[in-house]
């Protein structure tokens, strides 16, 4: 049976090396992602999203407007809303209420929310150095050089 996310699969012997590269690249990515998800929900009984929403406020102390958390995220307001309101249940973050404008919201880890994100993103760091374990320095680092360089061309093409 063919796996779903090897996406891989779809190229033939004929298709263009580009085409290749890129289902071979959507491929690991996907896999990457898929694996962190699993190990979030197991380990943690978290999602994706969660976490990606902590890792913003990490960044943060002071904490973020919803508005520019949805906007780093790239995600609606409403998804933010739900997931802030499912982690300020759990005591993870807290909604404050900006002083000089009403209508606008901080959120703001938690002290246990920091603690949580903290044993997270440990976590994340060991299950990415697995991942990435068969590969030697030299080759990260080429891959890394690689994939940088396609992004700087890809977004020269943007401007054109």
């Amino acid at each position: 049976m063919q796996n779903q996310n090897d996406l891989e699969t779809r190229a033939t012997e004929s298709d263009n090396q580009e085409l290749k590269l890129w289902l071979r690249l959507l491929t690991c990515s996907n896999l990457i992602e898929n694996r962190i998800r699993s190990y979030l929900r197991i380990e943690f009984e978290t999602t994706l999203p969660r976490f990606d929403l902590m890792a913003q406020l990490a960044q943060e102390p002071k904490g973020m407007k919803m508005g520019d958390l949805s906007e780093r995220l790239m995600v609606s307001n409403g998804n933010i809303t739900a997931i802030t309101s499912q982690l300020e249940k759990e005591d993870l973050i807290v909604r404050i209420v900006n002083k000089d404008d009403r209508r606008s919201t901080f959120i703001k880890l938690t002290p246990k929310g920091k603690r949580q994100y903290t044993k997270m993103a440990k976590a994340q760091g060991k299950w990415l150095e697995q991942m990435f374990d068969g590969l030697s320095p030299t080759s990260s680092r080429s891959l890394y050089k690689s994939l940088a360089d396609l992004k700087k061309r890809i977004l020269l093409n943007d401007e054109q």
